[in-house]
């Protein structure tokens, strides 16, 4: 088990923290974690793509594009990365077949 999530660390992690959006109020006020808020500083370029990624998820786009409109963008590149892990996730999980490599269609996979 230990070893399955040491292997997986991102996909849990981009997975948990999606899901978590997807559940939480955007509308509500949170602890923050930009240093340069907690710093002090009222601007940061990073902030409120949560606030968007969440509003993104709920369905509201006006709110999304008030709070960042980096989100659409965040929440696409995203997703691309939670296939790709699970891809190679599923394929590490697959057993190596020795005989592949001098088969004709070996040279056709595709790279994830």
């Amino acid at each position: 088990m230990i070893k399955l999530v040491k292997n997986n660390f991102e996909l849990i992690f981009w997975v948990a923290a999606l899901t978590s959006l997807a559940f939480t109020n955007p509308t509500q006020t949170h602890f923050v974690l930009c240093p340069l808020r907690l710093m002090g500083f009222t601007w940061c370029p990073g902030c409120g793509l949560g606030h968007s990624i969440a509003f993104l998820l709920h369905g509201d786009v006006k709110a999304l594009l008030h709070a960042h409109w980096i989100g659409i963008p965040a929440l696409l590149i995203l997703m691309h990365r939670i296939v790709v892990l699970f891809r190679r996730a599923i394929k590490a999980q697959q057993p190596v077949d020795e005989n592949a490599a001098f088969s004709p269609t070996a040279n056709r996979r595709l790279p994830i």
